[in-house]
């Protein structure tokens, strides 16, 4: 009978071995220094053995929060297009600490504008609902927004103008 795809990894035994995992894990994607004891706890039981390895890759400069938490606030703000609270939220369940989220955060609200990426998904929202626009649909698109991590007076105040473009336009349409 074949072993499952996904089980749990084969043990390793030495620092040498378990420093070439960490190494394997990393060139997949960069993690974050609780990510990777997970990774290495998964693969070796030995306390001390992780400790050396995550020490070991921290003076490399493999592996370093707070370079970790500004690339990936970057990418999830620019490629994902998701609100400061939503990055905060993931970088704390990967168990960066806030002082480093905090500082991405800032580093990254010089980079990006966040009344633009909300009204950018407005609009791409607002062009894939049928029918008018109702209060039901505005209240989606508000929830949706909410859970992209984005503040909620920036959402109100773009829906707002979004939703009263809208109407204007209809009505200027409905003259002619």
């Amino acid at each position: 009978m074949l072993a499952p795809m996904f089980g749990r990894p084969r043990q390793i035994e030495s620092e040498a071995a378990l420093y070439e995992a960490a190494i394997r894990i990393l060139m997949r994607r960069a993690h974050s220094v609780m990510e990777m004891k997970k990774a290495l706890l998964r693969r070796c039981g030995d306390d001390k053995l992780i400790r050396n390895v995550v020490d070991r890759l921290k003076g490399e400069g493999l592996i370093d929060d707070a370079r970790y938490a500004n690339q990936f606030a970057r990418q999830r703000a620019q490629s994902r297009k998701q609100g400061q609270f939503r990055i905060a939220r993931e970088l704390r369940a990967r168990g960066v600490q806030d002082k480093h989220i905090e500082a991405a955060l800032e580093a990254n609200a010089e980079e990006t504008d966040e009344a633009t990426m909300v009204r950018q998904r407005i609009e791409r929202k607002l062009k894939l609902l049928r029918g008018g626009i109702d209060e039901k649909k505005i209240a989606s698109v508000y929830r949706s927004l909410l859970r992209a991590g984005f503040s909620s007076d920036v959402i109100r105040k773009e829906l707002q103008r979004a939703t009263k473009e809208d109407v204007r336009e209809i009505e200027a349409g409905e003259e002619e």
